[in-house]
């Protein structure tokens, strides 16, 4: 035993030359990065904590529900000022198309309405009471009604198809031609030599009545410009994803 040893030990611990035994204690890591753990958790929570007192006393702390601006009452405003500038230029595009079509024609820029065209009916079939029964449904659409009785010889027995509209040459007689035909079905149209504005309704073999007053108040509104349809652009605004 050396010299050095202290009393009492042997062993490993003995002492040898110029070495001697370390006594401490072996290093517990668990322990240490616990500590750094909490350490670290512990500046983050003060650290929290001081952004939300700097921002009650300075007014800038997260924004409420309240604060935040209303884009719901944003969309609700901007809605009918889209629709009335959607609506002006529907009504636009549907006078444009008007005209063009008048101006094409020739014509006036309006269509004349049911009640100031004047129909003769005629009828060129041999079932009795047929022009006096149109005629009375026809008065009742709004149409004025002129001559009823039987159609000239030259037609007398010898239209097969629904009824011919007969007028004078022109684009008025047209335009009446057009709004009298949304009532009927399978129709033509002739131009003779005379004089005034009435148009003849010669009813022929294939007629069986007025087209139902629905469709044909559709059909007339038809004629007088083209709706809007699935295929126009939808109107501008915001987007319920927006609202």
């Amino acid at each position: 035993m050396s010299m050095l040893t202290p009393p009492g030990l042997g062993g490993k611990y003995r002492i040898k030359g110029d070495r001697y035994p370390r006594m401490r204690r072996p290093r517990r890591w668990g322990r240490i990065v616990a500590a750094a753990l909490a350490s670290v958790l512990a500046a983050a929570v003060l650290g929290w904590g001081a952004l939300q007192v700097i921002g009650i006393f300075t007014g800038s702390g997260p924004a409420k529900a309240a604060d935040r601006p209303d884009k719901r009452a944003k969309c609700a405003s901007a809605a009918p000022a889209a629709e009335a500038r959607t609506g002006a230029r529907t009504a636009e595009g549907k006078a444009g198309n008007k005209a063009e079509s008048k101006k094409a024609a020739g014509g006036d820029d309006d269509l004349p309405e049911p009640g100031d065209i004047t129909v003769n009916v005629l009828n060129a079939t041999s079932r009795s009471g047929l022009a006096k029964d149109t005629a009375d449904e026809l008065k009742k659409r709004g149409f004025k009604i002129g001559r009823i009785g039987n159609a000239p010889a030259e037609f007398d027995k010898k239209i097969k198809k629904a009824a011919f509209l007969v007028g004078a040459p022109g684009a008025s007689t047209s335009d009446r031609m057009h709004v009298l035909g949304t009532q009927l079905a399978h129709t033509e149209t002739r131009y003779d030599e005379r004089d005034g504005k009435d148009v003849d309704l010669i009813l022929g073999n294939g007629f069986a009545h007025l087209a139902k007053k629905k469709a044909a108040t559709a059909a007339l509104a038809e004629l007088a410009g083209p709706a809007a349809g699935p295929g126009e652009p939808g109107k501008p605004g915001a987007s319920p994803s927006d609202c």
